[in-house]
């Protein structure tokens, strides 16, 4: 890098002394030269340094912009991210059938578990969006599995229900244990936002083009009506867009493929050129990514950043999006609707989980 040159020269290179009475003195220390007849620099070695010190001046502003930038933007997701005890006390992994599971320790990845409320209507104590975002040891991909709030689980302490439900009986580490004993793996950290995030994502990358796989009018999610196809979306109606069920061919199914295009749709647009080469766009999306965000205690702002640079290489191609295995839909006396669980599906993707091999799985068992 050139600031990494740039002050080794100035520090040892081309600096011309004046010389008024010993003429026979070098008159340019560290230039190489050695004439005596004239008092002081020439002229054309006073512009090179002049150039020198301009270019010196712009490269120490721009680092300095740089760096002040990097720092505003370091204190914001600082100061907007709050941690909280979102994971259980530390306990054996136990299927449904009553055996342990044994899980390595070390060279399985990295498994984030990524929940989003809807704070409004009579489901606010529930979580309406359940990600298990999967980073390999090597990561040349990354893996999102889509959990369907209406699948039909066993829940700690509270037998069989809604899988969401989990969140409202014991919030977060309740759901966190309730997935590790559905999959048989280890959830390494968590984090928790709104849907307003959502929808100030959107907002400041200046909406998303999302592809509606059916259509639905506008209906009481208060944003526009929809069509099969395209979709240009600003944040109120992204944020109608994946709140919508009712219209949709498979209900809960629908909407979590529905969630996961806006997801997609915002790393495309956060991840584009006009996006990261314009300063006031990043800030924005970052003050509205990191606004109402929450993580577990263990993960830090200093891992938060070791993360996105271990995966600065990853572009929007690389992140596969899946949902988790279900064989069909049923209803309970209790629960409702509900979908039902693809238990051999569902111990395939606990297994690629587990050995960090969830390329193959998405090959072989994914369901788009």
């Amino acid at each position: 890098m050139r600031s990494g040159v740039l002050p080794h020269e100035r520090g040892g290179g081309p600096y011309t002394v004046r010389v008024t009475q010993h003429h026979d003195l070098l008159d340019g220390v560290g230039s190489g030269d050695d004439d005596s007849d004239h008092d002081g620099p020439r002229p054309g070695r006073r512009r090179r340094r002049r150039v020198l010190v301009v270019i010196l001046s712009v490269v120490a502003l721009v680092l300095a912009a740089v760096v002040g930038y990097i720092g505003f933007l370091g204190f914001t997701v600082s100061n907007n991210v709050s941690q909280e005890e979102l994971l259980p006390e530390p306990a054996p992994i136990v299927k449904e059938d009553g055996t342990e599971v044994e899980v390595p320790e070390t060279g399985t990845g990295t498994n984030f578990l990524v929940l989003g409320s809807d704070t409004r209507g009579s489901d606010r104590g529930r979580s309406d969006v359940i990600v298990l975002v999967h980073i390999p040891e090597d990561p040349e991909s990354v893996q999102m599995i889509h959990f369907p709030r209406d699948l039909y689980v066993s829940i700690p302490g509270h037998g069989k229900n809604k899988i969401n439900a989990a969140y409202a009986f014991g919030g977060a580490p309740l759901l966190v244990e309730t997935m590790q004993n559905l999959l048989g793996v280890r959830i390494d950290h968590v984090a928790r936002t709104d849907f307003e995030g959502f929808k100030r994502m959107t907002d400041a990358v200046g909406g998303v083009r999302v592809y509606a796989e059916e259509g639905n009018s506008a209906g009481g999610n208060g944003g526009a009506a929809i069509v099969e196809g395209w979709n240009e979306l600003d944040g109120e109606q992204a944020l109608a867009f994946v709140r919508e069920r009712y219209e949709l061919s498979e209900g809960d199914i629908s909407r979590g493929r529905r969630q996961l295009a806006v997801i997609k749709a915002l790393l495309l647009e956060a991840t584009s050129r006009d996006t990261i080469t314009n300063p006031v766009k990043v800030a924005r999306f970052t003050d509205a990514a990191t606004e109402n965000l929450v993580v577990d205690q263990n993960l830090t702002a200093g891992d938060m950043r070791d993360y996105a640079l271990e995966l600065r290489g990853i572009r929007s191609g690389d992140v596969v999006f899946a949902t988790a295995p279900y064989s069909g839909f049923a209803m309970d006396p209790v629960a409702g609707s509900i979908d039902v669980v693809d238990e051999a599906g569902m111990e395939s993707l606990g297994e690629a989980l587990r050995t960090d091999t969830m390329d193959e799985y998405l090959d072989v068992f994914v369901t788009p």
